[in-house]
């Protein structure tokens, strides 16, 4: 993409922003956010970006507002005469409502990609979307990165013996897979069963005495369901249960669980700010990634 470009952070991505930016070689440009009495907010561009190439950066978690500040951002770009908007969404929010799963809901991930393509948008970046059919929500390009290269690059640094790759659910076999087949290795199943219905059910399917495992995900919310897998994991003669993990919701006392949990550690991209530091956690930055996307 050629002409003037400017890299602009919303208020809940800035660390990241300013990472990407360095990365780039160059600074970040200044927004600005006014705050009313009851609320309300409304953020302005402290440069001229008329016929420039925007990047907004800003990741979608909780609370909501952090999404509606994307889309002001998008539509104060629009109207000051960009002359194109890429709007970088680190963890794209909402995005496990891609379906209907109940009666009478809604599918919100569908609903915002919409809300961003009638904004002005002119292309979407994220990463590692819950699911593939959210990228055809969108009306616009979107470039959906995976952080597979970021993590086997640190999985290769550990040089750990006996390999395996686990799944903490059926629906993490997929990628465990993936993982599996790039280390040339197998992958291990936990099955989360209730002894007292059935006793005779296994809670581990594949080799793990003796493995290192490593457990891939997405998303981890309150850290219950992959802490209990790692538990489970090793009572059945693991050597050790790593986890890496995109995304680091970490809601409730997500924080307090991971560190008293049976995990070597936990592994997790910058795509949402953590909120305190934890001793079983490892942050990898996704930054130099997207500034090379912004190269192009």
């Amino acid at each position: 993409m050629t002409g003037k470009l400017k890299i602009v952070s919303g208020r809940c991505s800035y660390d990241l922003a300013q990472k990407v930016a360095y990365s780039y070689g160059t600074e970040l440009s200044k927004v600005s956010v006014h705050q009313f009495p009851d609320g309300e907010f409304q953020p302005m561009y402290e440069e001229d970006i008329r016929s420039t190439n925007v990047y907004i950066i800003q990741s979608t978690f909780s609370p909501s507002e952090n999404f509606l500040e994307l889309l002001m951002l998008i539509d104060a770009a629009r109207r000051a005469s960009a002359r194109s908007i890429v709007a970088i969404i680190s963890y794209f929010g909402y995005g496990r409502q891609d379906r209907i799963d109940r009666p009478r809901v809604s599918i919100t991930a569908r609903l915002n990609a919409r809300l961003l393509s009638a904004s002005g948008v002119n292309r979407v970046i994220t990463f590692d979307l819950h699911s593939g059919q959210i990228e055809e929500f969108f009306d616009v390009p979107i470039d959906h990165l995976n952080s597979i290269e970021l993590f086997c690059s640190y999985i290769k640094s550990l040089h750990l013996d006996h390999l395996t790759f686990g799944a903490k659910d059926i629906n993490g076999v997929g990628r465990a897979e993936q993982y599996a087949t790039l280390f040339d290795t197998n992958i291990v199943i936990f099955h989360g069963v209730k002894p007292r219905f059935n006793s005779n059910q296994k809670a581990i399917y594949g080799e793990i005495e003796g493995r290192n495992v490593i457990i891939p995900d997405d998303i981890v919310d309150t850290g219950r369901s992959i802490c209990s897998a790692a538990r489970c994991m090793l009572n059945y003669g693991a050597a050790s249960v790593r986890a890496i993990v995109t995304h680091p919701l970490f809601s409730r006392d997500a924080y307090e669980y991971i560190e008293r949990s049976d995990l070597t550690e936990l592994v997790v991209t910058d795509s949402i700010p953590l909120r305190r530091d934890c001793s079983k956690i490892k942050i990898l930055s996704t930054a130099k990634m997207l500034a090379e996307v912004i190269t192009g």
